[in-house]
């Protein structure tokens, strides 16, 4: 096997392996656990800048395995999949670094955590990689298992329950996946992505079929891209430990959802043939009621994590309202919300974190002068929160303007409405915590004092840096979106593929 045979499994074990051995650790072993960590997050950072390089100059990075009789176990490098691959990578490496720090005292067993940590960040480079719907429904199980056991992670009755609703949604959202690939199947044979779609031979005598299983894969899919009705398992999920919320909102479970339904349109469908077969207009105005109602629960949220879990709600189905638009502007927008909205919203949860581990703060009403105690944290939050309404130069400002723009060229004005009563919302749901954050003054009982004691930092280093770096990418990837490498370049570069000239 060479090198560019083998790279994709290489992406894949670098996490896999280490959280393996994780498992096997003794409770104390905690320098060994966090150096296998570091490690492997730094091996795959290394390999996946290799990958970015080339696949961005056409190498072709491909690993086949025998599975069953007419099935491989496929791993392909397209430019669609190094996207996420890209972001799992980066933010793996800053989850980590904030994991160490924030469970160092857990009383729950931090081998467990990690090897569970790991086997999930595994699960979503595999769904990245995946190069046919068979390998792809593999991975989007795994994910489901590994990431249970962090779901209920604390043991409490309030955690207990919320991994029997996760369950109860993910492996009912999973057997109607499988449901649908496996009648795919029976109507197209081997099932390997290909940009511009691949149904288009059967599409003329299976036209009423390949409707009802476009609807059935995106309701699979929907479940963890959260697509209403579909989320009522993600904002009780939020019992789970901040770093466990960061991975499922920034780069996991709702990603691996969102990034599957994109496949789905452009790779198993094509857009063309999802036109013609009307399936995309449907899918947009799901996203557009998704969109809204997120927002509109997030207000009257009082606990933090619920508003942003509902914020995520709303946020990722900007990808699928770009993608349903029907024309490349649109959808470079939608596509480049997989890495802004992972961006702000990890930064979003690491300062949520910060603020219970070190304050014992978590309901919004009791956050007022917390910035005089956090000024850096804050900083952080109020960075990622601006992009979350879109104000410029911040990365959801690029995104939302995008599919605007992209709305108004298709001639969808209505999307434009939309994008305008979300941004309204999100500005009415952050905009009084960042007053109160850095205007009011604390409330009596509040212990906060005036910041961090001279020559002192504001909390535990590894706990400060993830939010402040992921703020700081998230406000490069505004100022720097036409850069040459930059996910709006690199989402550019996809959509062009995914239409062909």
């Amino acid at each position: 096997m060479t090198f560019d045979n083998a790279l994709p499994l290489l992406i894949l074990l670098t996490s896999l392996m280490p959280g393996t051995i994780i498992f096997l650790l003794p409770e104390d072993r905690r320098g060994a656990r966090t150096a296998l960590n570091m490690t492997a997050a730094v091996t795959k950072l290394i390999l996946t800048g290799i990958l970015v390089w080339g696949v961005h100059n056409e190498h072709v990075y491909q690993t086949r395995l025998p599975f069953l009789p007419g099935i491989e176990l496929l791993l392909d490098a397209d430019a669609f999949s190094v996207l996420l691959v890209a972001l799992s990578s980066v933010l793996w490496f800053v989850t980590t670094l904030y994991a160490v720090a924030y469970l160092e005292h857990s009383p729950q067993s931090r081998s467990r955590f990690f090897g569970f940590f790991s086997l999930c960040v595994s699960s979503t480079i595999g769904i990245a990689l995946a190069g046919n719907l068979v390998t792809f429904l593999l991975f989007y199980e795994m994910l489901t298992l590994s990431t249970y056991p962090l779901v209920v992670h604390r043991g409490t009755d309030e955690s207990m329950h919320a991994g029997k609703v996760y369950l109860a949604y993910t492996i009912g959202g999973g057997s109607l996946f499988l449901a649908a690939v496996a009648w795919l199947w029976t109507i197209a044979g081997p099932l390997e992505f290909t940009e511009g779609g691949m149904l288009h031979r059967v599409a003329g005598a299976h036209a009423p079929e390949l409707r009802i299983i476009f609807f059935m894969l995106v309701a699979g899919l929907g479940v963890k891209a959260a697509l209403v009705p579909l989320h009522g398992w993600l904002p009780q999920a939020m019992v789970a430990p901040a770093p466990v919320s960061a991975l499922l909102h920034a780069v996991a479970v709702v990603k691996a959802g969102a990034f599957g339904i994109v496949r789905v349109v452009y790779d198993v469908y094509g857009v063309r043939l999802a036109a013609e077969l009307d399936l995309l207009h449907p899918l947009a105005v799901a996203a557009a009621v998704t969109v809204v109602y997120g927002s509109l629960r997030a207000l009257g949220q009082d606990n933090l994590k619920k508003r942003l879990a509902y914020s995520t709600v709303s946020q990722v189905s900007y990808i699928a309202l770009g993608v349903g638009i029907l024309g490349p502007v649109a959808a470079v927008g939608g596509v480049v919300h997989l890495v802004h909205q992972g961006l702000m919203k990890i930064t979003l949860f690491f300062c949520a974190g910060n603020l219970a581990e070190s304050l014992g703060v978590h309901d919004i009403s009791r956050m007022a002068g917390v910035g005089r105690r956090l000024p850096a944290t804050m900083t952080a939050f109020t960075l990622a929160a601006f992009g979350m309404i879109g104000v410029p130069p911040m990365a959801g400002f690029i995104s939302k303007w995008t599919i605007g723009q992209g709305a108004l060229a298709a001639g969808e004005g209505w999307v434009v409405w939309v994008l305008v009563a979300s941004t309204a919302l999100n500005a009415a749901y952050f905009l009084p915590i960042l007053y109160a954050v850095w205007f009011k003054d604390p409330e009596e009982d509040a212990r906060f004092g005036e910041g961090p004691a001279p020559g002192r930092l504001e909390i535990h280093p590894m706990l400060l840096v993830p939010p402040v770096l992921t703020a700081g990418l998230a406000l490069m990837c505004g100022l720097f979106a036409d850069a040459p490498f930059s996910p709006l370049a690199w989402a550019r570069l996809i959509v062009e593929r995914e239409f062909g000239p």
